[in-house]
């Protein structure tokens, strides 16, 4: 897409820089006092954490972890040959750092909690040694991973499968959204391995005939700190009453270590040993971030812009609600960029369809509110763009880190108005470093303020007409069953 002919002024936008730097500097004070607040509180936590896994580190020294970051091959790890067999047909090349922390205490049968950044390979770390025992015991409901989002056990799934490929390990997952009946039949093929979410996990342990965990042999909690931050811990004290404890293997792997981990940790880990292998809130050296001061009104307009520059590249913009997710996947379309949305409003099938069609491919940009930050490992992504700035540092980590993974580059540009200056101090304040400002061409972006303010119009009322439409369905379906009602009673 060019650039319009119409040039617009500027001179009027001419305030807002100004009035940027003004806001700044009044708010930087009490954002700062904010930030030694929390980094004060954190401070504590890591000293009390670190005072109750002086046992763990120790046994970690011990068992030669501090050596695992020398491990150059899996060949130089006890593991049978198929899986050996099977990380050289995925090009695991070598242990990343996580893996050869982990791996070594978790084959010799120990609890890990595992703290490692976004994109490390966390996954693998895990399900290594759980295929590496899975060998020799073969049993069926051998064991579980409870996974935050749909998507993520769906990968979660999808690496159980590629490494267990040439060991005939049956997996199944189960998640929210899809039919229960056909995830019951599922479960009475006796599969080795359960990826499941923890609500719908327990809605089967309680109404499915003949499946329980009693004989479950490995637990794996996977991103545990998004698990208590989505509210799942009443799920999770359930489930981990009615699964066994004697015998067990617990894995907790978590990008942060929190209070609420911690609680977790010591309700349902043995001895743990304690495999951290970066610090709190990092992010990787090949990532690229930048920020671009846009007016707030302007931001659809500097999207686009960013767009243009960036054609035949692949891109993930995030956004804060799943009205913007959707409204933003419209306009880049009617532009003709190709692009589709994954939020909480779609079914299961519709996120798995728009979530395969942008790894295939066949979509160069995904529009995406937080239900994509964590965990999804997608290759292909170039650049990540934050077009509403996520409320706290955590969330900014793992949308970054979709890009720049497993020791690719990319970048993450970040649209920062006039009302994001307090979260991007905080954010700043956390990675220890100023943002540079992105290279911008400001009147060849503010050329193309007419086209895009008309194409967002038009999307804003297309949108309106479906809503309408769907609520009148809905209302007619509503109508329908209260006349029904109606007639029975009379009938009665």
């Amino acid at each position: 897409m060019g650039s319009t002919d119409k040039k617009l002024k500027v001179s009027k936008k001419s305030g807002d820089h100004k009035e940027l730097t003004s806001l700044a500097s009044k708010i930087k004070a009490k954002a700062l006092e904010n930030q030694q607040k929390e980094t004060q509180q954190e401070a504590h936590l890591d000293e009390n954490n670190e005072d109750r896994n002086h046992k763990e580190v120790k046994l970690k020294e011990e068992n030669g972890e501090s050596q695992g970051k020398e491990l150059q091959s899996f060949n130089d790890l006890n593991l049978v040959p198929e899986l050996i067999e099977a990380c050289q047909n995925l090009n695991f090349d070598k242990p990343t750092p996580i893996q050869a922390s982990a791996i070594p205490p978790a084959l010799e049968g120990r609890d890990i909690i595992g703290l490692a950044q976004t994109g490390s390979g966390k996954t693998a770390a895990f399900a290594i040694p759980v295929l590496n025992r899975l060998w020799e015991d073969k049993q069926p409901y051998y064991a579980c991973v409870l996974a935050p989002t749909r998507e993520l056990a769906q990968q979660t799934k999808e690496t159980f499968d590629s490494l267990g490929a040439l060991m005939g390990v049956r997996t199944t997952c189960i998640v929210g959204g899809m039919n229960m009946m056909d995830q019951a039949r599922e479960l009475m093929r006796k599969p080795h391995i359960i990826i499941a979410t923890p609500g719908r996990l327990m809605d089967h342990l309680e109404n499915t005939k003949g499946f329980s965990l009693r004989k479950l042999r490995f637990l794996v909690m996977d991103e545990a700190d998004r698990l208590l931050d989505m509210e799942f811990g009443p799920v999770l004290d359930k489930l981990l009453k009615v699964i066994p404890t004697q015998g067990r293997i617990t894995y907790l792997f978590s990008a942060t270590m929190t209070s609420k981990i911690d609680k977790l940790q010591r309700a349902s880990l043995t001895e743990p040993v304690k495999c951290a292998v970066s610090n709190k809130y990092q992010t990787v050296d090949t990532l690229v971030q930048t920020l671009m001061v846009v007016p707030s009104g302007l931001k659809n307009t500097y999207l686009i812009y960013l767009l243009n520059e960036n054609i035949g590249k692949t891109v993930l913009i995030f956004t804060r609600t799943k009205a913007n997710a959707e409204r933003l996947s419209a306009l880049c379309n009617l532009l003709e960029f190709n692009a589709t949305a994954l939020h909480g409003d779609l079914n299961q099938n519709q996120r798995t369809g728009a979530l395969d069609m942008f790894k295939a491919g066949k979509r160069s940009i995904l529009v995406a509110t937080d239900v994509a930050a964590r965990g999804l490992d997608i290759p292909s992504v170039d650049i990540v763009i934050n077009y509403d700035i996520p409320v706290d540092s955590k969330s900014y980590i793992h949308r970054v880190g979709r890009t720049a993974r497993a020791g690719r580059s990319g970048k993450s540009i970040s649209l920062v108005s006039q009302y994001d200056l307090e979260l991007i101090l905080r954010i700043e304040e956390v990675l220890g470093k100023k943002l540079p400002k992105e290279d911008c061409d400001k009147e060849l972006a503010i050329s193309l303020r007419d086209s895009v303010d008309k194409a967002n119009g038009e999307v804003i009322m297309e949108l309106n007409r479906r809503s309408k439409e769907k609520a009148a369905k809905s209302g007619g379906r509503k109508g329908r069953m209260k006349a029904k009602a109606d007639m029975d009673r009379e009938e009665m």
